[in-house]
């Protein structure tokens, strides 16, 4: 689906209110999210049974390690280099960026700019169908046999409660809505970028949905669904998304990272992992609905531009 978005008014909007480059993603990236929402009537189960809305809960998901096994970009730029879009080397050097955040733990804030500079700019002149439907081509090919089962019961586990559940990622956010989509999930907030008539400009709106962003996106879309925050849920792998993980009554960590693993210890934040081996089926379920990610800097490696 084409996010029917106009990226310039969220950040001529945002700039005129003096609101910093997170708010303005956040903005950007619930009004995206509000805007895939496909109409439905009625909610079923994920075994198909109509069931009654909890319309003030809702879970949201960082899906980088935490409902997918690796970063989603990544996949879809190794997709993309399978299909000539960009060059071998191009990719090693997103691997390279990949690895680089994974072992660092954390972005430097001029790192973070950077790619806000030049993320998505290989897109520019691209056309957002286009991209969408390569989107779909590579969720078949490369994701969908990455999805974590034990992540996806519990997403599976609030829809079956009646409540929405959302992906909180900074991937393009029409490629969150395309994994979304495909999970039976409700949609998705991501990184937004700028399109004018349907053809990618190269720039972000406010900045890539990552750490603070992430918890600014959350915020803007519980104000527009009118959700109660701590009847919600919240789930990631990534010390990152710890300003994402507090804006939510319950909190869990996901095959977390060491810096997390303690944030949730000395919170008392349930923790998952399913790294190990445990099925699904050992996840405990009342105590995560009783109380009611970080992926954002592999974006970086969409700085690579598609050579000519």
């Amino acid at each position: 689906m084409v996010v029917p978005l106009d990226p310039r008014s969220v950040n001529s909007a945002g700039l005129e209110n003096g609101a910093s480059s997170a708010e303005i993603a956040g903005e950007a990236s619930a009004a995206a999210a509000v805007a895939g929402i496909r109409p439905t009537a009625e909610v079923r189960d994920s075994a198909g049974e109509l069931v009654p809305l909890d319309l003030t809960a809702a879970a949201f998901f960082d899906v980088d390690n935490t409902m997918m096994m690796g970063a989603s970009i990544f996949h879809f730029a190794r997709g993309l280099a399978a299909r000539k879009f960009f060059d071998t080397s191009d990719l090693a050097g997103f691997a390279w960026q990949q690895l680089k955040f994974r072992v660092g733990g954390r972005e430097s804030q001029a790192g973070i700019q950077d790619h806000r500079d030049n993320a998505l700019s290989f897109a520019a002149g691209r056309s957002v169908s286009e991209i969408v439907e390569l989107g779909e081509e590579i969720y078949d090919d490369v994701m969908a046999d990455r999805i974590w089962a034990g992540t996806r019961a519990l997403a599976n586990m609030h829809l079956d409660a009646g409540q929405r559940v959302w992906l909180v990622t900074a991937t393009p956010v029409e490629l969150a809505q395309i994994i979304a989509r495909r999970l039976g999930l409700t949609g998705a907030l991501g990184t937004v970028a700028e399109s004018v008539d349907g053809i990618y400009t190269g720039r972000l709106v406010g900045e890539i949905l990552h750490g603070p962003a992430k918890a600014h996106a959350v915020r803007a879309l519980a104000v527009q669904q009118g959700l109660n925050l701590r009847r919600c849920s919240a789930y990631s792998d990534s010390v990152n998304d710890v300003p994402m993980l507090s804006v939510v009554g319950t909190a869990v960590a996901v095959n977390p990272d060491s810096e997390l693993r303690d944030v949730a210890r000395t919170r008392g934040w349930e923790i998952r992992d399913f790294r190990t081996g445990r099925k699904a089926a050992r996840i405990g379920v009342p105590s995560v609905l009783g109380a009611g990610a970080v992926a954002g800097a592999v974006a970086a490696g969409l700085a690579y531009r598609k050579r000519t």
